[in-house]
């Protein structure tokens, strides 16, 4: 009798143990299978609430599979049956595509003599490559911006961290620097945007 009841205690209940979720990357493949313990197996699986990435599906065995086409944190709550149909669980989870650009300072930008430097780092967090154009500015205080940085070339895709310099000779006065770093997807023609901004930096050598 013992080993009878412990079995039904087990029976009695299903954990789910895919709690955190893999993130995924847009326009790539993504595949992850969730698991559960508990019941009578195999489970079944269902979303009941929220939703997945556009072009990932949950499959009835559990696997999330296909090529997410848009960005963000979705959340949604999942359903899983064990194969009695006696034992149900639900859980909330979230899966996440990554943002496809990200821009991020590697050496802020800073006052050396008459030139104020700095680079910035640059990913692709996507399956495809773009069509990458990063423009700096110095801007004075009078609002005149002038040129300190420019490229134009593709970024390959799953690139992490490219570091880009900028960098340039200024007349003396308070600055800040704005750094606009644009992708274009030919594919889908879609358009990605980052935008790093420092705070006043001030150039006292030079006419």
């Amino acid at each position: 009798m013992p080993a009878l009841f412990a079995i039904a205690q087990q029976d009695s209940s299903i954990f789910v143990q895919s709690k955190d979720l893999p993130h995924a990357s847009l326009w790539e493949r993504y595949r992850f299978d969730l698991r559960a313990s508990g019941g009578i197996e195999p489970y079944h699986w269902s979303i009941i609430g929220g939703q997945l990435p556009r072009d990932i599906k949950l499959q009835d065995h559990g696997e999330l599979f296909g090529i997410p086409d848009e960005s963000g944190q979705f959340d949604f709550t999942v359903l899983v049956t064990d194969n009695a149909r006696r034992i149900q669980q639900k859980q909330k989870l979230t899966v996440t595509v990554a943002t496809p650009l990200a821009a991020d300072w590697e050496k802020l930008a800073n006052v050396n003599g008459q030139r104020i430097d700095g680079s910035i780092k640059v990913s692709n967090h996507t399956g495809r490559d773009f069509d990458l154009t990063v423009i700096v500015l110095a801007v004075n205080e009078i609002g005149r911006a002038t040129a300190i940085g420019y490229q134009h070339f593709p970024l390959k895709k799953d690139t992490r961290e490219m570091e880009i310099p900028f960098g340039d000779t200024l007349s003396r006065g308070n600055y800040l620097v704005n750094v606009d770093v644009v992708g274009e997807e030919p594919v889908s023609n879609r358009v990605f945007r980052a935008r790093l901004v420092t705070g006043k930096e001030q150039v006292t050598q030079g006419p």
